[in-house]
């Protein structure tokens, strides 16, 4: 059975970091996309980074280039989103996604949130100003 698992939300103040984990069991990495959307009630959820597989590159949202980065440990079977310059705008449950047949038509930017099939129960992040 395919799951993933977030941790590491929190409240931190603006300007402050946080680390997010999702840990994916009962498949490996390969062949999937991974991503990381948000969500905050009353608005649709939105991508924020991505992996592609096989070396496909890693794609942020606009918002949050250069403040978020995402890595995976193949190995371990995580994924991290290292959060930056955190922002009251960041405020948001986080979700970690994973994409079995992903397309690559989408070219360099992540695949739109219907792509994905298997998700994580989210993790609350809350930045206060």
């Amino acid at each position: 059975e395919v799951q993933l698992l977030e941790s590491g939300g929190g409240l931190v103040q603006a300007g402050g970091s946080l680390r997010l984990s999702c840990a994916a069991s009962g498949f490996t990495f390969d062949g999937y996309d991974i991503g990381w959307f948000r969500q905050v009630p009353g608005k649709k959820r939105e991508g924020v980074a991505c992996i592609k597989s096989s070396g496909g590159g890693t794609f942020y949202a606009d918002s949050v280039k250069g403040r978020f980065t995402m890595s995976s440990d193949n190995a371990k079977k995580v994924v991290y989103l290292q959060m930056n310059s955190l922002t009251p705008e960041d405020t948001a449950v986080y979700y970690c996604a994973a994409d079995s047949t992903p397309y690559a038509g989408w070219g360099p930017v992540c695949a739109p949130v219907y792509e994905y099939d298997y998700w994580g129960q989210g993790t609350q992040v809350t930045v206060s100003s």
